[in-house]
């Protein structure tokens, strides 16, 4: 268990600064990966005042691996899109337990992650049947830890928008809320170009109301790494290049979340009490040399305030009356973070469906990968037999030996992949679906109880 920014734990703090960020850190990939990882850094350390609880994605290192606790999730992308990277690195959660007061329920438990990311738009994304495993995995997490009664804290990039089932799965599942919906419930559900954000009937927002009521962290216009080619040869040349603040900004949306629950399961005691004081978009400062963004995200931060012993908290703004979407909003409270129910037997249905739909999708591509290891064996053979009768000393002979030898390669590639690793997949599958079942029989189970205990209190006792 760590402790909380070097608190003796006299007193527990009655205020909690969250900052998550995904910093791009790709090795080989990222450019200016060196630089701008140590400007983050900086930037961190000379915050003032300073956040107490921090969360990176995209650090790549073997020494920040070992330095937490990791949860690897057991879906982590499809097996035939490993040049995608999502299967290839085994994304997971990162967790740590911090006490941070004297008390019995002063323990927050954080949980950083980063999901599967969205390379097609919902509904039809193919990915979607990942994401929502590793959602359903990480909101299991957070319930585990609001059962013993501590703060939750869930922060990422979860590669999902505010209107996603992901998103929906999460807050439903788990005992915490999406702090950013807590004090700006207006704010826009997907980037201006999405059908579910088009389909409210707002106008194009800026790009300073992105930043400031929908949350924007990503593809928005302020983000130099979401440039043209042409703008950023200009800052390579050292030339400044200033954004319009009022200038129409379609594609910016909000990726990364900071979640809080308040951890009031466990009966044996009295649990905290949290609101949310602030969120704001953070880390949107340039490097002071090379002129360019810091990452091509930026971060979400938030303050918690502790309100012990209050049931209920209020919601103050200070947005002036006929005005509710102004830019300038900014509010400082909001209504109690508290634990929900359960899903709805229907919602479990629907996760059963989508798993359905993409095992079909996944036996399909598993056959063919085998049907063209099969295949490329027999052209092997096939080639072989060629260059017997030809000789190897042609030309004929050559190209036959580069057929076999590529055909080949490619056969055993898809072997592999369709044989073994699509073969892990669909177990996995199956044990999400297993486990999908058993949590809808469990809820089905307690409706039926609940159903007949109300019969049993309106049937009139017999004479």
């Amino acid at each position: 268990m760590a402790s909380f920014n070097g608190n003796d734990h006299d007193e527990a703090p009655s205020k909690i600064r969250i900052l998550s960020l995904n910093c791009w850190g790709l090795k080989y990939i990222s450019k200016y990966r060196r630089e701008r990882l140590s400007e983050i850094g900086r930037q961190l350390a000379l915050a003032d005042p300073s956040p107490e609880i921090v969360g990176l994605q995209e650090c790549w290192t073997q020494e920040d691996y070992e330095k937490s606790g990791m949860y690897g999730y057991p879906l982590n992308g499809r097996p035939t899109a490993f040049f995608r990277g999502d299967w290839f690195v085994g994304k997971g959660v990162a967790s740590a337990r911090i006490r941070f007061g004297p008390g019995i329920a002063d323990v927050a438990e954080v949980f950083c992650t980063h999901l599967h990311a969205p390379y097609e738009r919902e509904p039809h994304d193919s990915y979607l049947c990942h994401r929502t495993a590793q959602a359903w995995e990480i909101s299991k997490l957070m319930r585990g830890a609001a059962e013993r009664g501590h703060l939750v804290i869930g922060l990422g990039d979860f590669n999902m928008l505010p209107s996603s089932f992901a998103h929906r799965l999460i807050t439903a599942q788990s005992p915490v809320r999406d702090v950013w919906r807590e004090l700006h419930p207006d704010s826009s559900v997907g980037a201006a170009i999405d059908a579910v954000e088009r389909a409210r009937n707002r106008p194009t927002p800026s790009a300073e109301y992105n930043l400031i009521e929908n949350g924007a962290t990503c593809d928005g216009s302020y983000n130099t790494w979401r440039w043209s080619e042409a703008l950023r040869k200009q800052l390579d040349k050292g030339q400044d290049v200033t954004i319009d603040k009022d200038a129409p900004d379609p594609r910016a949306k909000r990726l990364d979340y900071i979640f809080v629950g308040d951890g009031g399961y466990a009966p044996e005691f009295p649990p905290p009490r949290w609101s949310v004081e602030s969120a704001n978009v953070g880390m949107i400062q340039r490097h002071p040399k090379l002129r360019c963004s810091l990452s091509d995200h930026f971060a979400v931060e938030a303050v918690i305030t502790r309100n012990p012993g209050r049931a209920t908290l209020s919601t103050r703004t200070s947005s002036e009356p006929g005005s509710p979407r102004s830019p300038s909003l900014r509010k400082t409270a909001s209504k109690q973070v508290s634990p929900n129910a359960a899903l709805t037997p229907e919602t479990y249905d629907h996760i059963i469906d989508m798993i359905h739909t993409y095992v079909r999708r996944e036996r399909s591509q598993r056959r063919w990968r085998l049907i063209h290891f099969i295949v490329s064996i027999l052209i092997s053979i096939g080639c072989m037999v060629g260059i017997w009768w030809v000789g190897s000393r042609t030309y004929i002979g050559f190209i036959l030996i580069l057929v076999s030898t590529l055909n080949f390669g490619a056969g055993i590639l898809d072997g592999l992949i369709g044989g073994l690793f699509v073969s892990s997949e669909l177990r996995a599958l199956k044990e999400f679906e297993w486990e999908v079942r058993n949590a809808r029989g469990l809820v089905l189970a307690a409706e039926g109880i609940a159903s007949g205990e109300r019969q049993n209190d309106t049937q009139l006792p017999s004479s």
